[in-house]
C-alpha cells in the first residue's frame, strides 16, 4: 500500500509539472505574438534599436517578449470636425465649422510615432484647422464668404492639405460646413434687405402710378372723342339721334319691368302710352 501511495504522488507531481510547463508555454507564445486587424497597422518598439523602420500588416505576428513591443495605429480614414471664429478682410467675425476626412501615411507611420505619438491627429487636425482657416477667410470680405464660397472652400482644401502633409497626415475631404455672422453684421445685413424691399415697392408704386396716369389720359381721350362724334352727329341729324337714344332706353326700361315677377305695368288712356316718353317726343 505504501509503495502504490508514492507512486501515485509520484505521478501526480510529474502532471503538476508537466501543466505548469504547459502553462509557461502557453503564456510565452501569448507574449510572443500579437494580432493585427483589419484596417490597422502595428509600429515595433524595441528596446535596444528604438522604433523600428518598418510596420506589420494585418494577420498574426511575432515578437520577442519584453525586447519589443507592438503599438496599433487605425489607417482608416476617420472624420474630425472642428470650429473657429475668425475675422474678415472687412473686420467682421465670422464663426465657420470644417470637417475632414483624415488617415495617417501607412509608410510614415513610424516618423507618426516617434515624433506625435498614437493620438496624432487631436494634436494636429485642430491646430492646423484654425491656422489656415483665419489665414483664408482674412483675405474676403464678409458678403464675400457667401458669393465666392466655392473658391474659398477650395483655399481652404488645399491649404489645409499641404500643412497636413507635413505631418504625414493625409486629408481625404475637406469641406466647410456651418457659416454664421456675428449679430451686428447679421442686423445690417436683415436693414439691408428690408431697405431693397422697400426700394422695390416704391419703385412698383411709381410704376403703377404712372399707368394709372396713362389710363386716365387714355379714358379721358376717348371720352373727348365720343362727346365729340355725338356733337357732330346731332350738328348733321337734328335731334333725331337724342330721339333715338330715349327710345333705345325706354324699351331696355321696359324690357327689365316686364321680366320683374313683383312689377305690373297697366296702360292708361292710349296703348301708345306702353313705351315711355314718347308722348314728350309727340
Amino acid at each position: 500500500m505504501a509503495g502504490g501511495g508514492q507512486a501515485a504522488v509520484s505521478l501526480l507531481t510529474k502532471a503538476a509539472q508537466a501543466a505548469a510547463g504547459l502553462g509557461l508555454a502557453a503564456s510565452a507564445a501569448s507574449t510572443a505574438l500579437y494580432t493585427v486587424d483589419g484596417g490597422q497597422r502595428a509600429v515595433i518598439f524595441d528596446r535596444f534599436r528604438g522604433v523600428l523602420p518598418v510596420t506589420s500588416s494585418e494577420g498574426t505576428h511575432f515578437i520577442v517578449p519584453w525586447l519589443q513591443k507592438p503599438y496599433v495605429f487605425d489607417i482608416r480614414t476617420r472624420p474630425h470636425s472642428f470650429s473657429s471664429t475668425s475675422g474678415t478682410k472687412d473686420l467682421q467675425m465670422v464663426s465657420l465649422t470644417l470637417r475632414v476626412l483624415a488617415r495617417p501615411d501607412v509608410e510614415r507611420l513610424p516618423d507618426i510615432f516617434t515624433s506625435l505619438g498614437l493620438e496624432y491627429d487631436e494634436k494636429v487636425l485642430p491646430s492646423i484647422g484654425n491656422e489656415v482657416l483665419k489665414a483664408v477667410v482674412a483675405q474676403f470680405n464678409a458678403d464675400q464668404l457667401l458669393t465666392e464660397r466655392p473658391h474659398v472652400s477650395a483655399l481652404v482644401r488645399d491649404s489645409l492639405v499641404r500643412r497636413a502633409r507635413e505631418f504625414n497626415i493625409v486629408l481625404d475631404d475637406v469641406a466647410i460646413t456651418h457659416l454664421a455672422y456675428g449679430p451686428d453684421f447679421s442686423q445690417a445685413v436683415e436693414k439691408k434687405q428690408v431697405a431693397q424691399q422697400e426700394a422695390e415697392r416704391s419703385r412698383f408704386l411709381v410704376a403703377r402710378a404712372e399707368q394709372e396716369r396713362r389710363a386716365a389720359i387714355v379714358r379721358a381721350e376717348g371720352e373727348s372723342e365720343a362727346a365729340r362724334l355725338i356733337s357732330e352727329a346731332t350738328s348733321a341729324a337734328g335731334n333725331g339721334l337724342i330721339e333715338l337714344r330715349r327710345i333705345e332706353a325706354a324699351k331696355e326700361i321696359a324690357a327689365e319691368l316686364a321680366r320683374s315677377p313683383n312689377v305690373s305695368y297697366i296702360p292708361a288712356g292710349d296703348s301708345s302710352q306702353m313705351l315711355l316718353g314718347l308722348s314728350g317726343a309727340r
